[in-house]
């Protein structure tokens, strides 16, 4: 169950720490001390995050408008902010299920498949975030120098699957695919353009062997006209 307190201050106390554990550790520390410090330390933590329970945090990220991990000075964004404060409260997963496939918020959304990513086995990142893949909504994203870029939902969740390190925070290796395949974990991925790129290829194959027949009418004809 979420483990409750005003602040991290408890969770982050490294001497004899018993409470529950993610991976094996103490779940604020899925990110770096440095990350850490800076997010307790910011203003958003101190003002906007103090107290939230996993509905009332649900309603903060409804109101987040881009994505990110550190910027300028080394400033953490809100949406790290917020995803510090679900490891603190360790939400079920229905409700991280709840926010990841609610339609309304994308960056709420966002925000759990970061959280699923950090938190959950392989098998269970794959099975639950690759239907992602398929969703092409807009994302605004602060770059480490302040500045803004243009993502999507695809994109991003595509980076939490492939990269080792995404806003600001380093990921758990996540074993590929394809081992998981083969251990009999996952089934085979079907792309949703499968359908799509046989149809290319089909028109590509009947496309060559047109101009291949092309080629021996022309070639008879030649022969024909020389004779």
């Amino acid at each position: 169950m979420a483990f409750h307190a005003p602040d991290a201050k408890r969770m982050l106390d490294e001497r004899g720490y018993t409470g529950p554990t993610i991976h094996s550790t103490n779940p604020l520390h899925l990110l770096e001390k440095p990350v850490r410090d800076r997010i307790t330390e910011s203003y958003y933590w101190k003002e906007q995050c103090f107290a939230l329970s996993a509905s009332t945090l649900c309603d903060k990220a409804a109101s987040l408008t881009y994505i990110g991990g550190t910027y300028g000075q080394q400033k953490p964004t809100p949406f790290l902010c917020l995803l510090f404060k679900l490891l603190q409260l360790l939400p079920e997963r229905e409700i991280i299920l709840l926010y990841l496939r609610q339609t309304e918020f994308k960056y709420l959304s966002a925000l759990a498949a970061f959280y699923i990513r950090l938190t959950w086995e392989a098998k269970e990142v794959f099975e639950v975030l690759e239907p992602l893949l398929g969703d092409f909504r807009k994302l605004r994203r602060r770059t480490r120098e302040g500045g803004w870029r243009i993502t999507w939902m695809d994109q991003f969740v595509d980076d939490l699957l492939v990269k080792d390190r995404v806003c600001a925070t380093s990921l758990r290796k996540l074993p590929s695919r394809m081992i998981l395949e083969d251990l009999g974990q996952l089934e085979v991925r079907v792309s949703p353009l499968g359908d799509e790129i046989e149809e290319i290829d089909r028109d590509e194959e009947e496309d060559a062997g047109e101009r291949g027949s092309g080629g021996s009418d022309v070639e008879e004809v030649n022969g024909h006209g020389d004779s």
